[in-house]
Protein backbone atom coordinates (compact mmCIF):
# COMPACT_ATOMS: atom_id res chain seq x y z
CA UNK A 1 0.00 0.00 0.00
CA UNK A 2 1.31 3.44 -0.88
CA UNK A 3 2.01 5.78 2.06
CA UNK A 4 -0.46 8.38 0.81
CA UNK A 5 -3.28 5.80 0.64
CA UNK A 6 -2.62 4.73 4.24
CA UNK A 7 -2.84 8.37 5.36
CA UNK A 8 -6.21 8.79 3.65
CA UNK A 9 -7.36 5.47 5.08
CA UNK A 10 -6.67 6.74 8.61
CA UNK A 11 -8.34 10.11 7.94
CA UNK A 12 -11.47 8.74 6.23
CA UNK A 13 -11.73 5.70 8.49
CA UNK A 14 -11.39 7.88 11.58
CA UNK A 15 -14.07 10.24 10.36
CA UNK A 16 -16.41 7.35 9.60
CA UNK A 17 -15.80 5.91 13.09
CA UNK A 18 -16.68 9.24 14.69
CA UNK A 19 -19.87 9.35 12.62
CA UNK A 20 -20.61 5.74 13.62
CA UNK A 21 -20.80 6.99 17.21
CA UNK A 22 -24.18 8.50 16.30
CA UNK A 23 -25.54 5.00 15.61
CA UNK A 24 -23.47 3.11 18.22
CA UNK A 25 -23.28 5.37 21.29
CA UNK A 26 -20.86 4.46 24.03
CA UNK A 27 -17.74 6.46 23.25
CA UNK A 28 -15.52 3.68 21.93
CA UNK A 29 -16.21 4.28 18.23
CA UNK A 30 -15.60 8.00 18.74
CA UNK A 31 -12.25 7.39 20.43
CA UNK A 32 -11.19 4.99 17.67
CA UNK A 33 -12.13 7.67 15.13
CA UNK A 34 -10.26 10.46 16.97
CA UNK A 35 -7.14 8.32 17.13
CA UNK A 36 -7.49 7.48 13.42
CA UNK A 37 -7.79 11.14 12.44
CA UNK A 38 -4.87 12.02 14.75
CA UNK A 39 -2.63 9.38 13.16
CA UNK A 40 -3.74 10.50 9.68
CA UNK A 41 -2.82 14.12 10.49
CA UNK A 42 0.53 13.05 11.97
CA UNK A 43 1.25 11.13 8.74
CA UNK A 44 0.33 14.20 6.63
CA UNK A 45 2.76 16.37 8.60
CA UNK A 46 5.54 13.83 8.17
CA UNK A 47 5.62 12.05 11.52
CA UNK A 48 4.87 8.33 11.55
CA UNK A 49 6.05 7.55 8.04
CA UNK A 50 6.22 3.79 8.61
CA UNK A 51 2.95 1.83 8.40
CA UNK A 52 3.88 -0.29 11.43
CA UNK A 53 4.56 2.76 13.61
CA UNK A 54 1.34 4.42 12.42
CA UNK A 55 -0.70 1.33 13.29
CA UNK A 56 1.02 1.04 16.69
CA UNK A 57 0.37 4.73 17.38
CA UNK A 58 -3.29 4.32 16.42
CA UNK A 59 -3.62 1.34 18.76
CA UNK A 60 -1.93 3.13 21.68
CA UNK A 61 -3.92 6.34 21.23
CA UNK A 62 -7.18 4.38 20.95
CA UNK A 63 -6.52 2.36 24.10
CA UNK A 64 -5.28 5.44 25.95
CA UNK A 65 -8.35 7.50 25.08
CA UNK A 66 -10.71 4.67 25.92
CA UNK A 67 -9.12 3.87 29.28
CA UNK A 68 -8.25 7.42 30.37
CA UNK A 69 -11.08 9.62 29.11
CA UNK A 70 -14.15 7.36 28.79
CA UNK A 71 -14.77 7.14 32.59
CA UNK A 72 -14.81 10.96 32.83
CA UNK A 73 -17.20 11.27 29.89
CA UNK A 74 -19.52 8.67 31.41
CA UNK A 75 -19.41 10.51 34.73
CA UNK A 76 -20.37 13.91 33.35
CA UNK A 77 -22.61 12.81 30.48
CA UNK A 78 -24.85 10.28 32.15
CA UNK A 79 -27.09 8.08 30.07
CA UNK A 80 -30.81 7.88 30.61
CA UNK A 81 -31.69 4.96 32.88
CA UNK A 82 -34.83 3.72 34.52
CA UNK A 83 -35.89 0.81 36.67
CA UNK A 84 -39.05 -1.05 37.32
CA UNK A 85 -39.99 -3.46 40.07
CA UNK A 86 -39.73 -6.91 38.55
CA UNK A 87 -41.88 -8.67 41.14
CA UNK A 88 -44.71 -10.08 39.02
CA UNK A 89 -46.58 -11.38 42.05
CA UNK A 90 -46.66 -7.96 43.68
CA UNK A 91 -47.78 -6.26 40.47
CA UNK A 92 -50.55 -8.83 39.93
CA UNK A 93 -52.09 -8.53 43.40
CA UNK A 94 -55.52 -6.89 43.43
CA UNK A 95 -55.73 -7.00 39.62
CA UNK A 96 -58.97 -8.13 38.02
CA UNK A 97 -58.94 -11.24 35.82
CA UNK A 98 -61.63 -13.16 33.94
CA UNK A 99 -62.33 -16.83 34.61
CA UNK A 100 -61.96 -18.93 31.44
CA UNK A 101 -62.53 -22.38 33.03
CA UNK A 102 -64.59 -22.94 36.19
CA UNK A 103 -62.64 -22.49 39.42
CA UNK A 104 -62.88 -24.52 42.59
CA UNK A 105 -61.33 -24.16 46.01
CA UNK A 106 -60.47 -27.89 46.06
CA UNK A 107 -58.07 -28.15 43.13
CA UNK A 108 -56.07 -26.18 40.55
CA UNK A 109 -58.06 -27.26 37.50
CA UNK A 110 -59.50 -23.81 36.71
CA UNK A 111 -57.97 -21.08 34.56
CA UNK A 112 -58.08 -17.28 34.41
CA UNK A 113 -57.15 -14.80 31.71
CA UNK A 114 -54.69 -12.22 32.96
CA UNK A 115 -52.03 -10.18 31.20
CA UNK A 116 -52.94 -11.54 27.77
CA UNK A 117 -52.49 -15.20 28.76
CA UNK A 118 -54.41 -17.89 30.61
CA UNK A 119 -53.11 -19.08 33.96
CA UNK A 120 -53.87 -21.95 36.29
CA UNK A 121 -55.97 -20.72 39.22
CA UNK A 122 -58.09 -21.77 42.16
CA UNK A 123 -60.71 -19.95 44.16
CA UNK A 124 -60.29 -18.90 47.80
CA UNK A 125 -63.91 -19.72 48.60
CA UNK A 126 -66.27 -21.89 46.62
CA UNK A 127 -66.92 -22.34 42.95
CA UNK A 128 -66.57 -19.53 40.39
CA UNK A 129 -68.04 -20.03 36.92
CA UNK A 130 -66.38 -19.17 33.62
CA UNK A 131 -66.98 -15.61 32.46
CA UNK A 132 -66.99 -14.11 35.97
CA UNK A 133 -64.46 -11.56 37.15
CA UNK A 134 -62.09 -12.40 39.99
CA UNK A 135 -59.49 -10.53 42.00
CA UNK A 136 -55.98 -11.95 42.18
CA UNK A 137 -54.86 -12.24 45.81
CA UNK A 138 -51.58 -14.19 45.69
CA UNK A 139 -49.76 -17.04 43.96
CA UNK A 140 -48.87 -20.51 45.21
CA UNK A 141 -46.15 -21.91 42.96
CA UNK A 142 -47.67 -21.57 39.47
CA UNK A 143 -51.29 -21.24 40.56
CA UNK A 144 -53.00 -17.88 41.13
CA UNK A 145 -55.30 -17.83 44.13
CA UNK A 146 -58.29 -15.60 43.45
CA UNK A 147 -61.61 -14.57 44.91
CA UNK A 148 -64.77 -13.43 43.15
CA UNK A 149 -65.43 -9.73 42.63
CA UNK A 150 -68.24 -8.72 45.01
CA UNK A 151 -70.74 -6.15 43.71
CA UNK A 152 -70.25 -3.82 40.77
CA UNK A 153 -68.72 -0.74 42.42
CA UNK A 154 -64.95 -0.98 41.93
CA UNK A 155 -64.36 2.25 43.89
CA UNK A 156 -65.62 0.67 47.11
CA UNK A 157 -63.61 -2.47 46.47
CA UNK A 158 -60.36 -0.49 45.99
CA UNK A 159 -59.31 -2.68 43.08
CA UNK A 160 -56.90 -1.80 40.33
CA UNK A 161 -57.75 -2.43 36.70
CA UNK A 162 -54.82 -4.02 34.83
CA UNK A 163 -52.59 -1.56 33.00
CA UNK A 164 -52.58 -1.91 29.23
CA UNK A 165 -49.38 -1.46 27.24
Amino acid sequence: MEPENLTWLFLIGGTLMMLAELALPGGVAFFLGVSGVTVGLLRLVGFLSEPVSATAAWLLISVGLTIAIRPFIKKYFKSETSYKIADEDYEAMDQIAVVTEDLSDNDNSGRIRFGGATWQARSMDGRVEAGKEVVIRYRENTTWVVEPVQGSDPINQKLKKPERN
